[in-house]
């Protein structure tokens, strides 16, 4: 904590001390409808009273997803400090509020326990950002960094909730090779990887990649919760369709595509997509015919929005709490991997957030075993074409993007009490 945040919490606990228990009341709402002065915050506030060991009752679809706490000392501190709008009620405001709830599309979810948070990313800096890290970071809320070794060794499941940042699990950094081959930073990249590969055991990066997928896929099953955006979404899946199986070209492993590959898919260990087909030129930025950027492209910034869907809250929660915000239309942003082509959802999926009048699909979800998994794509919500080496999206710019409030609904997503069914 900084100095001067040092100086402001000392001084907030001296005047709630001095008048916090005349003032309190028995309960805190802090609301997130177009009210909310900081929507991302207050996911963070919510997060420190669940470590707190206080729990938080998560009201859907009542005023854009509200929180209600109880008033304590720490929770009004937390708020003052975090710039959270919040509103001390009683009992009786209270019971209409779940009056309300009861007769409405609506329901109240008991959050009861932090949820245990890693970041799957390399540990060697990359020229882009990770809007997962950015929101957690900016909302205050404790992460760990995992990568291939701890994926291996078994580290998964000291954790809760994994996010993938925009990684390339196919095994050819990225497809970055007709365009950044020559720059220092794609060279490191490649370097850093090979010599991993090696240490653990594996003749080829891509051979290395596709195990990590497998492992994270088995992370799912047990009763994981993961989340993932841009690249990291798609090429999972196809890691996972071709385990075994060779299909990157010489530049990344120094062999040719295996030319018997396209009989070799196996779609039934994917999370969401099937019967599509891979991109193999390396000089191609694009890995399968399941992205949609081309598309969004054509539409540009001002014309590019997608569409959160509504859930019966008391009878789908899980997708409700996936979809709680302040609006239901939303800004799109590009990514390696932007949106999604619909024809290649399996049956299971989920579609939480789509591009009106057309196939394209930006947000979904679905089950894997006893876990489940979210994809997002796009790379940024609040830049909407990032490039290689753009600087980081300062998020006090953006304190109620609703873009990244999808990312944070499935931060609090695991402590809840109603968990999906297993299938």
């Amino acid at each position: 904590m900084k100095p001067t945040r040092w100086i402001f919490a000392l001084l907030g606990l001296w005047m709630l001390a001095a008048g916090g228990r005349a003032l309190a009341a028995p309960y805190l709402l802090v609301p997130m409808d177009l009210d909310q002065t900081n929507h991302l915050k207050a996911y963070g506030m919510a997060f420190h009273c669940l470590q707190a060991g206080e729990n938080v009752t998560w009201l859907l679809n009542y005023r854009g997803g509200s929180f209600l706490m109880k008033d304590t000392q720490r929770a009004r501190l937390d708020a003052r400090l975090m710039g959270v709008l919040f509103k001390p009620i009683g009992e009786a405001e209270r019971e209409q509020i779940r009056k309300t709830v009861a007769q409405e599309n609506m329901d109240e979810v008991l959050l009861e326990k932090a949820p245990r948070i890693a970041v799957y990313s390399p540990p060697n800096k990359q020229p882009w950002d990770d809007a997962v890290t950015l929101a957690l970071t900016y909302a205050e809320v404790p992460y760990d960094v995992v990568y291939d070794q701890d994926v291996l060794a078994g580290k998964l499941n000291d954790y809760d909730w994994l996010h993938l940042h925009h990684e390339d699990f196919t095994g050819q950094y990225g497809k970055f090779y007709a365009s950044f081959a020559l720059e220092p930073w794609y060279q490191e990249q490649q370097k850093f990887n090979e010599d991993l590969a090696a240490a653990l055991g594996f003749k080829t990066v891509w051979e290395l990649k596709h195990a990590v997928a497998a492992t994270i896929r088995d992370y799912v099953e047990g009763g994981g919760f993961l989340f993932a955006m841009c690249s990291a979404t798609d090429t999972i899946d196809i890691a996972l369709a071709w385990l075994n199986v060779d299909i990157v070209g010489k530049p990344f492993d120094g062999t040719p595509v295996d030319p018997d590959y396209k009989s070799k898919a196996d779609f039934s260990g994917t999370f969401a997509f099937e019967n599509f087909k891979l991109v193999t030129n390396p000089l191609q930025y694009e890995f399968s015919n399941i992205d949609t950027s081309d598309y969004a492209k054509l539409r540009g910034a001002l014309a590019d929005y997608f569409t959160l869907f509504s859930f019966a809250a008391k009878y789908d929660p899980v997708p409700a709490m996936l979809t709680q915000d302040h609006v239901n239309v939303i800004n799109g942003f590009l990514g390696q991997t932007t949106g999604f082509h619909r024809e290649f959802l399996k049956r299971s999926v989920i579609v939480l957030g789509a591009t009106d009048g057309t196939d394209e699909v930006k947000y979904i979800h679905g089950h894997k075993g006893r876990g489940t998994w979210t994809f997002l794509g796009g790379h940024d919500p609040e830049d909407y074409q990032h490039r290689v080496g753009d600087p980081p999206t300062d998020l006090d710019l953006y304190p109620t993007s609703p873009g990244y409030r999808l990312i944070l609904n499935n931060i609090l997503f695991p402590a809840a009490r109603k968990k999906p069914q297993k299938t």
